[in-house]
């Protein structure tokens, strides 16, 4: 899609109520309502973070979500696809700009070129007790994305179309926390498979984009 009509579309999204976890149980693993039962007095003092949903046109002037692959290392998040994002510091005014200094610091995006449309909704995620606020963001030039090598193993520029595209949901056996294989669903873009939180939030976005493009 032309990113000139998706801006006119997307602006919509503001005014719009969160479908929250109605879209994104839609990818939830099956595991998930125990461990937030398992979880609940954790909750209450989880750490912050904040990630960042960010679209730009190409260099052609169509639609792209940038997302990352995550380093492999020893973590519960290691070598997994997500939004650019991290943990909320003593010196960030609030969770929004946290996502925009991380995505910052992880693509290269400026601060000043991201236009943030509005929050969505929040997830608690049980592995490393954060509770993430994701925001949509567009930067209407096309970026030059410079990647944080420490913690970002590449870059993944997902068309919106591919996004959008419902055969691209689908269902696999992955390794959990917990050392169990289950299958999940999950998303399948650009040959990566996005699963769990991520694929949850990803679900909440597009649901909100269909309502408005």
């Amino acid at each position: 899609m032309n990113f000139e009509t998706f801006i006119k579309s997307a602006s919509k999204i503001k005014n719009l109520n969160l479908p929250g976890e109605d879209s994104q149980f839609k990818m939830s693993p099956p595991f998930r309502e125990e461990l937030i039962d398992e979880n609940k007095a954790k909750m209450k003092k989880a750490r912050q973070a904040g990630v960042m949903a960010l679209f730009y046109p190409d260099t052609e002037g169509e639609t792209h979500l940038i997302l990352i692959l995550r380093k492999t290392y020893k973590g519960v998040h290691s070598a997994q696809v997500g939004f650019p994002g991290g943990k909320y510091e003593d010196d960030d005014p609030n969770l929004e700009y946290t996502a925009l200094r991380e995505t910052f610091e992880e693509v290269g995006v400026p601060i000043e070129d991201v236009e943030v449309l509005r929050a969505m909704s929040k997830m608690y995620i049980p592995p490393s007790n954060f509770t993430v606020s994701p925001y949509l963001g567009i930067t209407k030039q096309t970026p030059k994305f410079i990647k944080q090598d420490e913690e970002v193993e590449d870059l993944i520029e997902v068309s919106l179309v591919h996004f959008l595209d419902d055969n691209n949901v689908v269902e696999v056996g992955v390794m959990t926390s917990m050392n169990v294989e289950l299958d999940v669903p999950a998303f399948s873009l650009n040959g990566h498979i996005v699963w769990g939180a991520t694929a949850m939030m990803l679900s909440e976005l597009k649901d909100l984009l269909k309502r408005v493009l």
